[in-house]
């Protein structure tokens, strides 16, 4: 299964169109679902699927961000380990 990143706002709009066909289709739908929907309905509504299909704002900053913070914890981790083997010996 992959993750995908939506604004806050697409979200709300997808979690509106997961809800409307919950009551449908009379029982729970995945957001997975509700993308499914949109993909067979892109037709009739395409700008629906492009804006929940389009890469949220500052995706790109923030993954790098944690990419970027992931190495300091690592290299924090990785003293702190060998100052406690230094004490050790």
């Amino acid at each position: 299964m992959t993750t995908i990143a939506v604004t806050d706002e697409v979200k709300e709009k997808l979690l509106k169109i997961a809800s409307e066909l919950q009551i449908k289709l009379g029982r729970r739908v995945a957001l997975d679902e509700a993308l499914r929907y949109l993909l067979s309905e892109r037709e009739k509504k395409p700008q629906l699927l492009r804006e929940a299909c389009k890469p949220a704002p500052g995706v790109e900053e923030a993954l790098d961000e944690l990419y970027r913070e992931r190495r300091l914890d690592e290299e924090r981790l990785e003293r702190k380990l060998s100052s406690g083997r230094k004490r050790a010996h």
